[in-house]
């Protein structure tokens, strides 16, 4: 099979945050730091002098149909997905109207993604023990910890009938779906009027992510309503990035992550009706090492397609704990730093890219590489699939 490399570079500029994280990346020995990041960017800089490259190398996908069963109940709305030592993976699926997650087992090497396998759907149950009740969770993000629980997120969704409105969270589950604690949230992350202040529905709890060392970070999808519009195809928008303490699972710190334009693959329908109905959010993060993570941009363009950018972005020295500020509009700080690693726009490797919502690390192959697995949610449409997508990462 023909495979293709996919190759992302960087200068001098980054070259101390992008080698050093990297080289966790690959497994390589990281080398001297360059200075840290530290002026703050509005708009990316011009591409430098390629200097250092890793490759990232097509291993494969495998689909999974919509109105596939287990059990009886229909598999789909997979948003997140985390791989746990013994290779067994946990995904969290967001139908809203049964909160649960399942146990996978992915066939995975280095001359393909050969079969995904069902192994296990989990009910998630609240503190008093009974299943969570339909229209009361919307999971979107799933890590495991380093006791063997489950932390998820839910975005929360917005509505004028207080009855039918549920706040975003992140809370810990036991891996037979059991309750184990709730992580606090800061005000302004709450559905509050969905309107003038407070978090927008469906744009709140998207990502998470689990450091090596076990610290905690959430991020939004979309902009806080206090920090600005969502972004355009004409403007970017600020995220918010919480860190917690672990071991009170009270939030420690903010840092403000700043998310693009929306990508046009036509960029001559950039007036069309269909392009002022298109998003763009971070869906994922994933922990490269204690301060440097891999996001996932998933932005949508009706009649066009789905275009997603893995974004290389780290917490430096100088990046600015966004806690004490009540909005990133116009405000003063150093955000976390950003480095394009991939962009999948519309088609690639002879798949049509579609919903990604998901990042997990694969497991080490036989060559001593690391692997990367992307999954997308179906939203339980027969015009989308389950869509498993694999990478090798490879040193130069």
């Amino acid at each position: 099979m023909a495979l293709t490399n996919i190759r992302f570079c960087w200068g001098q500029t980054v070259s101390g945050f992008a080698g050093f994280a990297l080289a966790i990346l690959v497994g390589l020995s990281p080398h001297a730091l360059a200075q840290p990041v530290g002026a703050r960017e509005t708009a990316p800089a011009p591409a430098p002098k390629p200097e250092h490259s890793v490759s990232l190398r097509w291993i494969g996908a495998f689909k999974i149909p919509t109105g596939t069963l287990f059990e009886g109940v229909e598999f789909g709305g997979i948003s997140g997905l985390d791989r746990a030592p013994n290779g067994r993976y946990w995904a969290i699926s967001d139908n809203r109207e049964s909160p649960r997650m399942y146990a996978l087992r992915i066939d995975l090497d280095q001359r393909g993604l050969h079969a995904v396998h069902i192994e296990q759907m989990v009910t998630l149950r609240g503190a008093d023990g009974q299943p969570l009740p339909a229209r009361t969770a919307d999971t979107e993000a799933i890590r495991l910890t380093a006791d063997g629980h489950l932390l998820i997120a839910s975005e929360g969704h917005w509505n004028v009938n207080p009855g039918w409105r549920h706040p975003p969270f992140v809370s810990s589950f036991t891996t037979s779906g059991s309750f184990v604690r709730a992580f606090g949230l800061p005000p302004a992350f709450g559905l509050i009027d969905n309107r003038t202040t407070g978090a927008r529905s469906n744009k709140v709890l998207e990502s998470l992510a689990v450091t090596p060392g076990g610290s905690v970070f959430a991020a939004v999808e979309g902009a806080l309503i206090d920090d600005g519009p969502v972004s355009t195809p004409a403007s970017g928008s600020w995220l918010r990035l919480i860190k917690f303490d672990p071991a009170s699972g009270a939030p420690a710190a903010q840092y403000a992550y700043a998310l693009p334009p929306i990508p046009l693959p036509r960029p001559s329908e950039a007036g069309g009706a269909m392009a002022s109905l298109a998003s763009n959010g971070l869906s994922d993060l994933l922990a490269v090492s204690e301060d440097s993570f891999i996001a996932v941009e998933r932005a949508y363009v009706p009649g066009q397609g789905v275009t997603v950018r893995l974004v290389l972005t780290r917490i430096g020295a100088l990046t600015t704990d966004v806690s004490p500020l009540p909005s990133l509009s116009g405000g003063t700080f150093t955000p976390m730093s950003r480095q394009l690693l991939l962009e999948l726009a519309v088609s690639a490797h002879g798949q049509r890219i579609d919903n990604i919502e998901a990042i997990a690390w694969g497991p080490v192959l036989a060559n001593g590489n690391r692997s990367l697995v992307l999954v997308s949610d179906n939203n339980f449409s027969r015009r989308q699939t389950t869509q498993f997508l694999a990478w090798e990462v490879v040193s130069p």
